[in-house]
């Protein structure tokens, strides 16, 4: 069974439900891991946005959350999970709103595709400390067993 990412929230290719979003709760989606390798040391979480800040003109991608050395047994994370309920040993990098945890979408304009994009590896990584996303990338180039991605949407106040 390959690694696979989903949620019961939305689904792969659906709109993420506005309680996720800066226009509501700004809460984090539950999150179901499945297929992780037998040969994986650790997990890591990576959510972003291509389409930034228009996705007619993308000029970057946004991040919007990053967790490392996830043990590679968690079989996903809940709703509105908090850095003090992540699983053991867990690692916070820092997003593009200058801190750790889920910052949901907020797109300026249009309608934007965020990436939640789920990494097996083959080491736990060293505390990268307030790492960004290119620097957990970095330290995870050449240890990714196998990946998966779930793709969600949002476009604000319709």
């Amino acid at each position: 069974m390959a690694l696979s990412l989903s949620s019961t929230a939305f689904p792969g290719g659906g709109e993420i439900p506005r309680r996720y979003t800066c226009e509501d709760r700004n809460v984090s989606p539950p999150l179901v891991f499945s297929g992780v390798p037998r040969a994986a040391e650790s997990l890591v979480l990576i959510v972003d946005d291509p389409d930034a800040p228009d996705p007619r003109a993308p000029k970057m991608t946004w991040v919007h959350w990053v967790l490392y050395d996830i043990p590679p047994t968690c079989a996903g994370l809940p709703e509105g999970v908090r850095a003090s309920d992540l699983p053991r040993g867990t690692r916070e990098g820092t997003s593009d709103f200058k801190r750790t945890g889920y910052g949901g979408p907020c797109p300026p304009v249009g309608r934007h595709r965020y990436f939640h994009k789920l990494y097996a590896l083959d080491i736990v990584l060293p505390d990268l400390g307030r790492s960004t996303k290119a620097q957990v990338e970095a330290a995870m180039r050449g240890h990714v067993l196998e990946h998966a991605v779930l793709i969600g949407t949002y476009q604000k106040g319709r």
